[in-house]
């Protein structure tokens, strides 16, 4: 039977751990002088990438690389969409070329759930519309987990989810696996920013919880997911809702720092993230890798780890 990656609800907390289990393997081969294995030699792995990014595009390219995985990249702006093919005949038409899992983000919420329905390759959801962005929140989890070494689950976790909430995708998957691992979570934002549905854990006032926190983690206002002016001005919303340099200095020294990414400077962070004692935003993107590689080593691999003990030939 085929699996896939498509919301963190999907996997349950066993899945998490599995995840998480298997990322400390990969860690180590990230480790290594030739970060490199042959766990997934003559497997094909196919980004889809329908939105622009930097970050999670290029973690599972070097994700399906250094496991001797082949990848496709597909070129949106270059593709025969432009002459009016269907979605669904270019996914039927790659997966005829031999591909064992694509990576896919969409604008339009639901789409991974929908290419999985014309393959019988894996799907791995990298953010769709302001649904879901399962492997973010699992590298979340992972950062957590080391930072500060809860092995054991994130019972007795305070986090403060920072911003633009409405219209993430990563705070909704981020969130969901958080509370999954046991932590207490608060959402913070002004209301036009809020879901319309969320529960009692939301306030509009950042100063009232920021001493009371273990994890801080800041969203970018995603301008272009809006469609009318939800704030007054930046100069207000980073006064109300960023980290500014009087709010870092209130920050215990065992209080993470996170953000996703891109990161709006001057917005929500008004300082230098690496000032800060809790600072582990890159290490975010360096754990991303491990993350990924977990995932489809999960989702394609034999289920045995004893691939990832050598490096790869060649």
């Amino acid at each position: 039977m085929t699996r896939s990656l498509l919301s963190i609800s999907e996997l349950g907390v066993a899945g998490v751990g599995r995840i998480l289990d298997l990322a400390d393997h990969m860690a180590e081969v990230n480790r290594r002088p030739n970060p490199k294995v042959p766990a997934l030699r003559g497997k094909t792995v196919c980004n889809l990438f329908f939105e622009d990014s930097t970050r999670t595009r290029l973690s599972f390219e070097t994700a399906a690389k250094r496991l001797s995985a082949d990848t496709m990249t597909f070129a949106v702006s270059q593709s025969s969409l432009n002459k009016g093919e269907s979605l669904r005949d270019t996914i039927e038409t790659i997966g005829a070329m031999g591909v064992d899992a694509f990576v896919i983000r969409h604008g339009s919420s639901g789409a991974p759930w929908q290419l999985g329905q014309w393959t019988t390759a894996s799907v791995v959801n990298a953010g769709d519309g302001w649904h879901a962005h399962p492997t973010q929140a699992l590298l979340d989890m992972y950062t957590v987990r080391v930072a500060l070494n809860r092995r054991e689950g994130f019972d007795g976790l305070r986090v403060a989810i920072v911003g633009d909430v409405k219209h993430s995708r990563v705070a909704r998957s981020t969130s969901a696996a958080f509370r999954l691992l046991g932590a207490d979570v608060t959402l913070v934002a002004p209301r036009t920013l809020l879901p319309p549905v969320h529960d009692e854990h939301s306030t509009s006032d950042l100063d009232d919880v920021l001493d009371d926190v273990d994890v801080v983690y800041l969203l970018r206002l995603q301008r272009e997911r809006m469609s009318e002016a939800l704030v007054p001005t930046l100069r207000e919303y980073t006064n109300r809702f960023g980290l500014t340099p009087a709010r870092a200095a209130r920050l215990g020294k065992h209080v993470l720092v996170m953000h996703p990414g891109p990161m709006n400077r001057g917005v929500e962070i008004a300082v230098d993230p690496a000032e800060l004692p809790g600072n582990v935003i890159t290490q975010q993107v360096t754990n991303g890798i491990s993350v990924r590689m977990a995932v489809l080593f999960d989702l394609l691999g034999s289920g045995s780890e004893s691939s990832l003990a050598g490096g790869a030939d060649g």
